[in-house]
């Protein structure tokens, strides 16, 4: 519950103890935990990137297109969402293939007359959807790494919904921040915090000989973060004054008022991956900073992104012909659940997510977005500092 009386629960401590082999002596690690992940995806992916400073690690995953899996403060919890199911069947699905991770590349926008997701003249529903497998199931190439970072690259060619073609060339890095670049971050130095730091630097370029503009479309970088849900946690996303509605919650239908509470700074939302419901937060609206808080865990993420207020035109993702295909979010937070009572879902996770302003490009031309992620671990006191310098919230509100 976003407002006080839910049993709390953690998202990382697991229900299920799996038996690993390790220097031939039998031990139980708990799933949800770095060293469960990390020898489960080394087991189906022998080039898994592990970037490392002491305790603090990071696993990245070039078959994932350099998605970043998961990472741990203290060399125990787990914090990104990892799908074992599908990653051990080896399958690759229709429509889209949820492997997980807590900060994955994709290009937008999804729906609309400008969408990458949909074929020329198909309708927009969930048989035609259809990931490019670019982003979806296919590597990146790994171009350097060093025990901090990782850069990979990528060129694929797509046709949008209007039928315009577009030549990209992607360049990804993952770097695993520093104490003192968090600490610059955050406006908070302290060694009592246990934290990690990831940082995803994006650029796409024209690679074609066609000018994207407003009559073509524009595609948007987008990164996308899974985290481990819990009954227990909540998303918070801070706004600025300004004109229209500070939360557009239109995307799967109005989201119940117990699930979403928009405050006069900010919005909580529900991060227990029991009901299917997304949020966005439109350019003219957001901070630079998102987060989320589980207090079971004693645990604070939070996300910053290039975000220069002056850019107005993002793409919007709605499934249909839209009136205003470059008035979409540049934030928005999803959690999981079934479609429709009684079916499956895709697993038990959120997400908070960032995209770039709608790429004016011309041939030859790039545009960058950066995304970081920081995971916190301390006490309630300390994060509460936190949360109302970042996340303009006091936490004892989202109880």
């Amino acid at each position: 519950m976003i407002i006080g009386g839910l049993t709390a629960c953690s998202g990382r401590k697991s229900e299920r103890m799996e038996t690993e082999q390790k220097n031939s002596d039998s031990v139980e690690v708990a799933r949800n935990t770095y060293a469960y992940d990390q020898a489960f995806l080394q087991r189906y992916h022998p080039d898994l990137i592990e970037l490392k400073s002491g305790s603090v690690r990071v696993l990245v995953c070039p078959a994932y297109q350099g998605r970043v899996m998961t990472s741990t403060a203290d060399g125990k919890a787990s914090y990104g969402w990892i799908n074992y199911d599908l990653i051990q069947s080896g399958t690759i699905l229709p429509h889209m293939n949820a492997f997980g991770g807590e900060d994955r590349f994709w290009l937008g926008p999804e729906g609309g007359q400008y969408a990458l997701f949909f074929k020329k003249g198909d309708p927009f529903d969930g048989e035609h959807w259809q990931t490019p497998a670019a982003i979806d199931s296919e590597p990146f190439t790994v171009v350097r790494k060093t025990e901090r970072s990782a850069m990979f690259s990528r060129d694929v060619v797509l046709t949008n919904y209007a039928g315009h073609p577009f030549s990209i060339g992607i360049e990804r890095s993952v770097s695993l921040l520093t104490e003192a670049a968090i600490h610059q971050l955050i406006g908070v130095r302290t060694d009592s915090l246990k934290m990690v730091g990831i940082r995803s630097d994006n650029t796409i370029r024209n690679k074609g000989e066609q000018a994207w503009t407003v009559d073509t479309g524009m595609p948007s970088i987008w990164i996308l973060g899974m985290m481990n849900a819990s009954s227990s946690s909540t998303i918070i996303i801070p706004f600025r004054p300004g004109a229209g509605k500070p939360i557009n919650d239109n995307y799967f239908g109005k989201v119940p008022a117990d699930r979403l509470i928009v405050g006069k700074q900010a919005a909580f939302f529900q991060a227990d991956a029991h009901y299917r419901s997304k949020i966005g937060v439109s350019p003219i609206r957001a901070a630079k900073w998102i987060g989320s808080y589980d207090p079971a865990t004693q645990t604070l993420t939070v996300v910053t992104f290039s975000f220069d207020p002056r850019a107005t035109k993002y793409v919007n993702s709605a499934w249909e012909v839209q009136k205003e295909p470059f008035a979409g979010d540049v934030i928005n937070a999803y959690n999981d659940g079934p479609m429709k009572p009684g079916q499956p879902q895709m697993g038990k996770f959120y997400e908070m997510e960032s995209s770039s302003p709608a790429a004016a490009l011309q041939p030859g031309s790039t545009l960058h977005h950066q995304h970081t992620t920081i995971h916190i671990q301390g006490s309630e006191k300390q994060l509460n500092e936190l949360a109302k310098k970042l996340l303009q919230t006091d936490l004892a509100d989202v109880r």
